[in-house]
């Protein structure tokens, strides 16, 4: 088995890519070593001690490194763990009960919609599912709808995306221009 890896515009990831199915369908981040405690896959990389975040996709994992850590000595402790994990045919997520499952707060709604809003909500998520999602995946990341008031969409960045130099850009000249030209009722896009 190959992983080959990429880099991703936020220089503190790195998007490993198993050349398999990683998740089925949507994406799956873990924002600290708590979070992994669902994932035996994203515990393992979180015990190195240097990484930061991890973002599952439909094909590629991205890894984030803590500040002072070089890629040069962390790449290849994560290389070796993603091949034990996919060699051994280990499950990505700890068995457990639907007791277990919660959806982290930071996905939550940031503003209260307006039921009329509907049909604009739908044609805003049609466009990130068809044209955003796909790009920012490309470059090891996922973007969550957070809602829609008074002509703003709400967005959050993930994996890759979040805390990149570029996401400001991609969120403001990128995604807002998409979504104004498609959706006129949209006046601004903000990070949630």
């Amino acid at each position: 088995m190959f992983i080959e890896t990429e880099t991703t515009p936020n220089p503190a990831t790195l998007k490993f890519l198993p050349q398999r199915e990683v998740m089925p369908s949507g994406t799956r981040e873990f924002a600290n070593s708590e979070d992994a405690e669902a994932s035996p896959l994203a515990q393992a990389l979180f015990d190195t001690g240097e990484v930061t975040n991890v973002l599952f996709g439909g094909d590629f994992i991205s890894v984030s490194k803590a500040p002072g850590v070089e890629w040069t000595d962390l790449k290849p402790q994560v290389v070796a763990i993603l091949l034990d994990h996919f060699v051994s045919q280990a499950p990505l997520f700890a068995a457990g009960s639907a007791a277990g499952i919660s959806v982290p707060a930071e996905d939550a709604m940031v503003v209260e919609e307006d039921p009329d809003d509907a049909d604009i909500v739908a044609q805003i998520n049609e466009l990130l599912d068809t044209r955003v999602r796909p790009a920012v995946a490309g470059d090891g990341g996922d973007i969550s709808y957070r809602g829609f008031r008074d002509g703003v969409v709400y967005l959050g960045m993930q994996g890759a995306c979040a805390g990149c130099p570029s996401s400001t850009a991609t969120l403001k000249h990128g995604i807002e221009g998409l979504l104004k030209h498609y959706v006129p009722e949209v006046t601004e896009v903000r990070a949630a």
